[in-house]
């Protein structure tokens, strides 16, 4: 049994933002393989089972992450190493992405929130690069802003090229581990 949980804000506000790619990328996985999240009010999460693993997003805010997930690993009794959590990461270029295991977060607030909730770090991320301001054309922007913003027509592009690849990343995790 394998828990995949992508980080998100909620709201319409949120929806296509950069921060919200975890989610985006959970729902688009989910929607091609016939898994129906449904809002669980216990969890504050949208949960789905598909052949015993579960898939879920947060209610709330990307920064509270660790409370819903640690619900749903607790009354599932899924353990930390079973657990694939999809996030945004700002050092890694757009359409890059990483899979790791027992790694620090490295500043991301809704892995912290995580962290504290399980108690430890050693579950599997899937770090998904959203770039930082800095390497783009608006360094200007602080980093807890630009991650608000919605993607641009060319990033939507370059994930749109990533997205059946980072598909079968989740897919291997469900069917092998990584």
């Amino acid at each position: 049994m394998k828990l995949i949980f992508a980080l998100g804000n909620a709201g319409k506000k949120y929806q296509n933002t950069r921060h919200n790619l975890g989610q985006l990328i959970l729902l688009s996985f989910c929607q091609k393989n016939n898994i129906n999240l449904k809002e669980k009010a216990s969890f504050g999460s949208r949960v789905g089972e598909s052949n015993k693993n579960f898939f879920a997003h947060s209610l709330g805010f990307m920064n509270n992450s660790g409370v819903p997930l640690s619900k749903i690993a607790s009354y599932y009794k899924i353990s930390p190493e079973n657990i694939l959590v999809i996030h945004d990461d700002l050092d890694l270029g757009m359409g890059e992405y990483r899979l790791q295991f027992d790694r620090s977060p490295a500043g991301h607030n809704g892995i912290k929130s995580i962290v504290e909730q399980l108690g430890t770090q050693a579950f599997h991320r899937l770090r998904l690069g959203i770039d930082h301001p800095r390497n783009t054309n608006t360094p200007q922007i602080p980093a807890e802003d630009y991650v608000l913003l919605p993607f641009s027509t060319s990033q939507k592009v370059i994930i749109n090229q990533t997205i059946d690849k980072i598909h079968q990343e989740i897919s291997d995790f469900l069917n092998s581990g990584l």
